[in-house]
């Protein structure tokens, strides 16, 4: 019986050794790539002068003599939003127009959870301007004007908060400690039944588990319900941002940024990138959703004004002409899956047979699909096919950025589990 006991304790360490080996590692990375605010902000305050602005000629014949198209562009890449579809769509206009893009310096992020400093930026230097910033990044704007020009656009997606809450849980749990102690199945639910017994606002990466969008906008995302300043901060991103995209009306969004930017429907055609197989998403009760409602309190009243204000867009640019542009769009988008997408549709991880469009993976699963390009391509779509394709992390590494921490932690994930 005594050796038993000793054989399962020992299983159980040996267990647990893998998991508290990661989460140190974890820490040593987040030290080694975090600097002292006070260190890395630069003495002068130079910003980016509108006259180095560049400009591109209109390819869209229904706004040839009504603008010009828009390259001055900050994208609030928010979290689990459908962004990494707008990314991708933004990396490639700035490619084919050889825009200037704001880089994050050895990682996909400018050093999230930290808010943003221009410093953050790969080879940056005081005054220096740029046409697109679109990493993530938690939202400073002070900082982030530094680097566009004046007349810079400023954009960003939301998500329904459960929705978010949901995806996030299950995409980011195995990277929070706060939730290795859930038992059960069902870790999402237990949590929501009783999240103060597991939140802590001060733990490691505990700003996955609530509030998520206020905390991505450089907010308190630990505000109570009903603070003032929960509405405060609505206001103020309202002020900020000329067009607030919905991940549940994908292809409106995409239509009333091509009709803000003056692009045309070529540069919003897109495939979903980074999206999880239907069979890992949890299926939450009105109860439960309810409850997922009043923890991300701060999240939901900032959805609930931009989905307002966005329907009055659609309004503004018209019911009929949004259906026929919609339908457009979808017409496009079928065309191009035909002719890059074997098979015509997504595939799970394990099938993709090109490591360059094997998209990344969440801690310990494998749950986010991708494309395999088909082999039969016409060579005029070629390059084309394999941008739409390319996943964030790889499309970074073709622009240039050494991703060395990313890829480092990549490595010890999959050698880990």
């Amino acid at each position: 019986m005594y050796w038993n006991k000793g054989f399962k304790c020992k299983a159980v360490v040996r267990g647990v050794m893998p998991w508290v080996l990661m989460t140190n590692i974890i820490l040593v990375l987040y030290c080694l790539t975090t600097t002292n605010h006070m260190n890395i902000r630069p003495i002068q305050e130079e910003t980016c002068s509108l006259s180095m602005a560049k400009t591109v000629a209109s390819e869209s014949p229904e706004a040839t003599h009504k603008c010009s198209p828009k390259v001055n562009i900050m994208f609030m890449k928010t979290h689990k939003t459908a962004s990494s579809t707008i990314l991708n769509i933004l990396f490639r206009f700035g490619e084919k127009h050889k825009l200037k893009f704001a880089l994050p310096d050895r990682r996909n992020d400018f050093r999230y959870p930290q808010p943003f400093l221009c410093s953050q930026v790969k080879d940056y230097t005081p005054g220096q301007c740029f046409n697109i910033v679109c990493n993530h990044m938690r939202f400073n704007h002070q900082e982030v004007a530094k680097l566009l020009p004046p007349d810079a656009v400023y954009v960003t997606v939301l998500r329904d908060p459960v929705d978010l809450f949901e995806s996030a849980f299950h995409y980011y749990h195995r990277a929070v400690p706060l939730t290795w102690g859930i038992s059960g199945e069902d870790k999402l639910t237990a949590f929501l039944n009783d999240p103060e017994a597991f939140y802590s606002p001060d733990a490691f990466n505990s700003f996955y588990l609530k509030n998520l969008l206020f905390f991505d906008f450089g907010f308190d995302n630990n505000l109570e319900v009903d603070d003032p300043r929960v509405v405060e901060g609505v206001q103020h991103l309202s002020k900020r941002f000329h067009l607030v995209l919905i991940a549940e009306h994908f292809e409106e969004s995409l239509i009333l940024l091509k009709d803000l930017l003056c692009w045309s429907m070529d540069d919003i055609l897109y495939f979903k990138l980074n999206a999880r197989r239907t069979s890992s998403v949890s299926r939450l009760d009105p109860e439960t959703r309810a409850k997922a409602v009043r923890w991300n309190w701060a999240d939901w009243k900032l959805y609930e004004h931009f989905n307002a204000t966005f329907w009055e867009r659609v309004e503004a640019f018209g019911r009929e002409r949004m259906e026929r542009e919609v339908k457009e769009l979808r017409r496009r988008n079928a065309e191009m899956r035909a002719t890059c997408i074997e098979g015509g549709d997504a595939v799970e991880a394990q099938k993709i047979k090109d490591a360059h469009f094997r998209p990344w993976q969440p801690v310990g699963e494998k749950s986010i699909m991708g494309y395999n390009l088909r082999k039969d391509i016409d060579p005029r779509w070629r390059t084309m096919c394999a941008k739409m394709l390319t996943p964030e992390i790889q499309y970074l590494s073709d622009l240039g950025v050494n991703l060395w921490v990313t890829r480092l932690w990549g490595w010890l994930i999959d050698s880990i589990l």
